[in-house]
């Protein structure tokens, strides 16, 4: 079986999305009915399906012209290096290909695969948080 993407948000449960979140611990997860309606309420969201198991997710926060913001980008742990975020970062890109503007916050060690698929730093500017999540 392989596996299926899918721009219908409707299709994820609360439960399936905190223990995405979950799986790989990012904080999100421990408020559920927050992160359902913060991923129900993004501009865009596209995701991936193993089976009825939602094991990856990108979602898109927008001004719908200029600007999009990728917030979330996650694969469950058990399916990651198999191409599945090249894929649902490439769908996303895709959707926003006449944004001028296409913006993401990355770990350190994710650097890499952002920069592959056309990313770079931008020079002079650092992110910064303001969170009760972290």
């Amino acid at each position: 079986m392989g596996i299926d993407y899918s721009f219908d948000v409707s299709k994820a449960t609360k439960h399936q999305l905190t223990q995405l979140f979950k799986s790989l611990e990012w904080k999100s997860g421990n408020y559920p009915e927050k992160l359902e309606k913060a991923i129900q309420q993004s501009h865009r969201v596209v995701t991936a399906w193993d089976g009825d198991k939602l094991i990856g997710l990108v979602n898109a926060l927008s001004d719908g012209i200029l600007n999009v913001y990728f917030h979330y980008v996650l694969i469950h742990p058990s399916y990651q290096h198999q191409g599945i975020g090249k894929k649902l970062i490439n769908m996303m890109l895709e959707v926003y290909r006449d944004f001028p503007t296409k913006i993401l916050v990355s770990y350190p060690e994710s650097i890499p695969f952002y920069k592959k698929l056309g990313f770079e730093i931008k020079e002079g500017s650092a992110p910064m948080v303001i969170s009760e999540l972290f």
